[in-house]
């Protein structure tokens, strides 16, 4: 068997090289640390990242292994900061009327180089943590969770409708 080569996956600056959904934005956080500790910003309305006001905060983890999803919101934007451990975040483009239609996104995400993930209204969306340690993340959706009438639609991890599946890769 012959070694297959790498393609390229980051530039030299470590960001993602390939097309990104249309509507997904990625805004690396920039970490402050001394010997007390560490301070992290996660949002600012003044960014200009996303112009809907904060009006709904939580927190979620998932432990290792473990993979949440599939599932996509019609009435809201999920804005997800990452703030601990390892995560592979898998993106699926079923919009009818998106240019970027049919595409699938793998994006790594990591405590090391944080970031404020948007995710637009229509895109389904996966989070598999990937690393040793449960992954903490801060949501910040465009709308405020609805108890009585959750804008959540699911999808099982294995089904027909995402050109998607989940494996466990023993490395390289």
């Amino acid at each position: 068997m012959e070694p297959r080569k790498d393609r390229q996956w980051v530039d030299a600056a470590g960001n993602p090289v390939g097309a990104l959904i249309d509507g997904v934005e990625l805004r690396r956080a920039v970490v402050q640390s001394d010997e007390r500790g560490s301070l992290c910003e996660i949002f600012d309305p003044r960014w200009g990242f996303h112009a809907t006001p904060l009006t709904y905060v939580y927190q979620f983890t998932i432990r290792p292994g473990k993979v949440k999803g599939w599932h996509v919101h019609k009435l809201h934007h999920d804005r997800i900061f990452l703030s601990q451990g390892v995560l592979k975040v898998v993106l699926w483009d079923g919009r009818p009327e998106s240019p970027t239609r049919g595409l699938v996104n793998e994006i790594y995400r990591s405590q090391e180089q944080r970031d404020l993930m948007l995710i637009p209204i229509g895109v389904f969306h996966a989070h598999q943590n990937v690393g040793s340690v449960d992954a903490l993340c801060i949501s910040m959706p465009t709308t405020a969770y609805q108890h009585a009438d959750p804008d959540v639609y699911r999808l099982p991890l294995d089904n027909d409708v995402i050109p998607y599946k989940f494996e466990q890769r023993l490395g390289w």
